[in-house]
């Protein structure tokens, strides 16, 4: 592989390694979400905790753990590999 091509290689995992701490920040910031809701549930009234919006808000708490989840699944360390591998 040629110069050229592994400098281009380079800039690539730069903006990988950018693009994981921008997810990570994400994943953070989703999180934070999360425990806030799970926050405004557990200060609700009984009676509201087993309600519509009592019932809302325990989805809203799983869907953004389930996002959180995704966003951590992001495994962009194999692509760093690969690329580190390929310019070789």
């Amino acid at each position: 592989m040629n110069e050229q091509r592994r400098s281009e290689i380079a800039k690539v995992i730069a903006g990988i390694e950018d693009l994981k701490n921008t997810i990570e920040g994400l994943a953070r910031q989703v999180d934070m979400l999360s425990d806030e809701e799970q926050e405004y549930f557990d200060n609700m009234p009984e009676g509201f905790q087993s309600g519509e919006k009592g019932q809302a808000a325990e989805e809203a708490v799983d869907a953004l753990l389930e996002g959180v989840s995704a966003l951590k699944c992001l495994d962009l360390d194999d692509v760093v590999d690969s690329l580190n591998r390929a310019s070789e």
